[in-house]
């Protein structure tokens, strides 16, 4: 189905924006793994809406009640089914746009393919809501993977052409963990608040911005993955691109590449400890589809939210004729600062699964 992914490690999620509950089923979970309610809940506050004027005002204090999977406080083997409980929808806000595409959204494209029987409100299927429980899934994968020495972190690399400081050569665990302390995931704080004050004019003019997501994985052994189709990227950038509003995708060096020459591009290799190690990362911790035991860099493009204040050209879809629209509603002003959380959550997921292939499904 559509809104699943993985191998041996498979992620399904379910739900509608204003539907009773949004939720996942994570099937292929290593049992006897221990679960953290609340570093996990920690984890799904950063994405969480409400928390400040950057983001909608929908409240949500979107705490997953496990139905299955967990016993002890660790996975017992069974798939795991975690339900989100949604509070707080105006549904109200949407009747309009049942005839009325919002430019931008998948409501065109809905009514296109299933015929007008789409659940559209709060974008459905489709929203922002369903990354909670990608979040779920995502965190725990997280903290799996911090028990093998793996480290997952993100922050926001741009927001309005206004740019963060890049990640260093070796991210660290403590690195990670400082950025997702803060209210703001940013490494350069100065760089953030012109990045809030960027988010908070377009809001006041009744319009949207987009940003960049930078995600980094240490720790990762080399060897991992397979060459062509079965690449390292192929698989993250499969499920990266199930994140609503994500529009490009790109590893180490990515588009900058293509302006290189070989001799700037290559990263030389060296042996330390009696390792073999890149001095650069251009290449992002990936040759061929497979880890180089570098640090996997890769960012992704996040679109301006497309549902903004300002009257819009839709069309009518029962007269099929033209028509202006005016979105009513609460909805961010830049969604990229709520995505950083998910992009570690999907990547963390991919690269467990990946993890678990190459050893069969256990560790």
């Amino acid at each position: 189905m559509s809104s699943e992914f993985g191998s041996i490690l498979r992620v399904s999620v379910f739900g509608q924006s204003h539907g009773r509950a949004i939720g996942v089923v994570v099937d292929g979970l290593p049992a006897g793994e221990a679960v953290d309610r609340e570093e996990l809940q920690r984890f799904l506050d950063r994405r969480r809406p409400g928390g400040s004027p950057l983001s909608t005002a929908r409240k949500e204090t979107d705490i997953p009640e496990f139905l299955s999977g967990l016993e002890g406080g660790k996975t017992c083997g069974a798939p795991l089914c975690a339900v989100i409980r949604n509070a707080d929808q105006h549904s109200g806000d949407y009747g309009e746009l049942a005839d009325k595409p919002r430019p931008g959204h998948a409501d065109f494209t809905a009514w296109a393919k299933w015929g007008g029987h789409a659940d559209m409100r709060g974008g459905g299927h489709f929203s922002g809501r369903l990354t909670a429980p990608l979040c779920v899934a995502g965190g725990i994968a997280k903290q799996i993977l911090a028990r093998r020495g793996i480290f997952v972190g993100a922050h926001l690399a741009a927001v309005a052409g206004i740019c963060d400081r890049p990640f260093p050569l070796h991210p660290s665990r403590e690195l990670f963990d400082e950025i997702a302390s803060r209210p703001f995931p940013v490494l350069d704080e100065e760089a953030g608040e012109r990045m809030r004050a960027a988010i908070l004019e377009a809001k006041n003019d009744l319009d949207s911005v987009g940003g960049i997501i930078e995600c980094a994985a240490a720790g990762l052994p080399p060897g991992l993955g397979e060459p062509m189709f079965g690449g390292i990227e192929n698989r993250l950038a499969a499920a990266l691109f199930g994140i609503p509003a994500v529009k490009g995708l790109e590893f180490g060096e990515g588009f900058r590449a293509a302006a290189l020459r070989g001799s700037e591009n290559n990263d030389p290799f060296a042996v330390e400890n009696g390792r073999v190690r890149a001095e650069s990362n251009r290449a992002g911790g990936i040759l061929g589809g497979i880890t180089t035991g570098m640090p996997l860099v890769l960012r992704a493009a996040v679109k301006p939210t497309p549902s903004i204040g300002r009257a819009q050209r839709t069309v009518c879809l029962s007269a099929m004729e033209p028509a202006e629209l005016t979105i009513h509603g609460r909805h961010d002003p830049c969604v990229a600062h709520r995505a950083v959380p998910v992009v570690e959550a999907v990547t963390a997921a991919v690269l467990l699964d990946l993890l678990l292939e190459g050893n069969h499904g256990t560790f």
